[in-house]
């Protein structure tokens, strides 16, 4: 059974008195046919009431303000979450040559089809696209399968090497960043092929957390908030991909939420008043919804800081 507790916790310290704060989180996992969100709670520290909608994409939307004077902001979420195995790909993926007679159909996700401010589409990733559609076997779902080796292969992890408001183009010009830029720079050669592809974050369940032996992702990318790709298959639907770990997502992907890009989707958005710099540190926590023998036991990640920012700036958390 693939069911999951998460905890992920947020703060931010600041170095001066914060007299008010306004913010949004994206956290709460999304109910669809892939999983099932079980339970959900928020809590803050400072105390204050959130309410909830969902937006354009259907992801939850949780707000808050708080309004009393504070130098740390504790934003914490429990999740208890069920995730089904995805559905296998059909023995026939339909031909890269057949998406060029498919305009009429892919337009009706021009959202996801378009250029963004965090995937505009450089000529840069023509040879990537190219090498791609060679290694495709002449399918769609090849095509998206061989992007994502390729972008594990060229591309380097290393957190630093990007911020939370870098593009494709800051991933490129480095060659190196986190699963944030790896999923922008698959979403843009997707899109500059004609294939509607859509941003999700989430979480990657370590190895570890389900008794297994540890593995890369246990190291790379999947002990924090994660993100991938997700790109429709005409007659099939939406394919996930994980270009940080160059392969299909399993059921050990959380997903929380999807949008254009990071923009749509980010974790924790706010602003607050007072001439204050801030510092962001983020751990997340992952156990088996039940064990086997009925104990508990949590894997957890070191805290990582980020810079301080100036007064009133956002508050964002890069995806990991």
């Amino acid at each position: 059974m693939n069911r999951y507790r998460l905890v992920h916790v947020t703060e931010f310290h600041y170095d001066g008195a914060v007299s008010e704060s306004h913010n949004v989180v994206r956290l709460r996992p999304r109910d669809d046919e892939m999983q099932s969100c079980l339970s959900f709670k928020l809590i803050t520290d400072p105390p204050s009431r959130a309410s909830s909608y969902q937006d354009h994409w259907g992801n939850w939307v949780h707000s808050f303000s708080v309004f009393q004077e504070h130098r740390v902001l504790r934003i914490e979420t429990h999740s208890l979450v069920h995730v089904d195995q995805p559905p296998a790909l059909p023995a026939q993926s339909i031909s890269l040559r057949a998406v060029e007679g498919m305009r009429d159909e892919l337009e009706e996700h021009f959202d996801f089809l378009a250029k963004s401010s965090y995937v505009p589409h450089p000529p840069q990733l023509a040879t990537l696209i190219a090498d791609a559609e060679r290694t495709s076997g002449g399918t769609l779902a090849g095509f998206g399968r061989a992007l994502a080796g390729l972008i594990r292969e060229r591309f380097r992890y290393e957190k630093g090497a990007t911020h939370v408001h870098s593009t494709v183009l800051d991933a490129l010009g480095s060659g190196a960043g986190v699963c944030q830029d790896f999923a922008h720079v698959m979403l843009a050669a997707v899109r500059m092929r004609g294939i509607p592809g859509r941003y999700v974050s989430g979480y990657l369940v370590p190895n570890a957390a389900v008794g297994q032996e540890p593995g890369a992702e246990d190291v790379v990318g999947g002990q924090a908030s994660h993100a991938w790709i997700e790109m429709l298959l005409p007659g099939f639907g939406w394919l996930g991909l994980d270009p940080t770990m160059g392969q299909p997502v399993g059921p050990r992907h959380v997903r929380v939420a999807y949008g254009r890009d990071y923009g749509d989707v980010a974790p924790v958005r706010g602003v607050y008043k007072g001439h204050a710099g801030q510092q962001l540190f983020v751990d997340v926590g992952v156990r088996p919804g039940l064990d086997d023998d009925g104990r508990e036991h949590l894997e957890e990640t070191a805290a990582a800081p980020f810079d301080p920012r100036p007064a009133d700036s956002a508050q964002e958390q890069q995806q990991q």
